[in-house]
């Protein structure tokens, strides 16, 4: 049987709910909505409610401080893809491969999960990601080069992208001082 843990971290552009399967994430959730609704949300998915268990969370808490503070660039996280199914896995792992700092667009990514003609279908994907933030949906930006919706809260992007360019800009500078 396996261990169902949930612990809540409080992360500038929101709480997040992060809820575990053993010892890999299966969902990290920005709670727009409150902590309250996201926890109902997930045990709805999972069929169980998650035991609070902050010690199970503690790395990626680790990990999420790091990168909140423009000190990480990628996540080591194991990831429990039980709610990603096709095409939408390929999508959101070739986002994997957009370097920290940049982005790529919707067709760009299709590309690189091997569907070019797919960007529509990124876009879905990216919009039901369930691991926002580890997964870096948000370096993925429209053809024309605007950010887009982002679950409706193109603000979480735009301060998601800013965080990152800003961390790359000042170690440049840092670089050529």
């Amino acid at each position: 049987m396996n261990r169902v843990t949930s612990t809540a971290y409080d992360s500038p552009v929101g709480p997040i709910l992060l809820t575990f399967i053993d010892d890999a994430l299966v969902r990290l959730h920005v709670a727009h909505d409150g902590l309250d609704v996201a926890r109902a949300e997930i045990a709805q998915r999972l069929g169980v409610v998650p035991d609070p268990d902050a010690s199970i969370g503690r790395g990626v808490v680790a990990q999420l401080d790091e990168y909140f503070e423009g000190a990480r660039r990628s996540f080591d996280v194991s990831l429990d893809w039980r709610f990603v199914r096709g095409f939408t896995r390929a999508a959101l792992e070739a986002t994997l491969q957009i370097p920290y700092g940049e982005v790529a667009s919707y067709g760009e990514v299709s590309m690189m999960a091997g569907a070019p003609r797919a960007a529509r279908a990124v876009g879905t994907a990216c919009a039901s990601s369930p691991f926002s933030i580890v997964v870096p949906v948000h370096r993925v930006v429209r053809a024309d080069g605007s950010i887009g919706e982002y679950g409706g809260h193109p603000d979480v992007k735009e301060y998601l992208l800013t965080l990152e360019s800003d961390a790359v800009l000042g170690e440049t500078l840092h670089a050529s001082a």
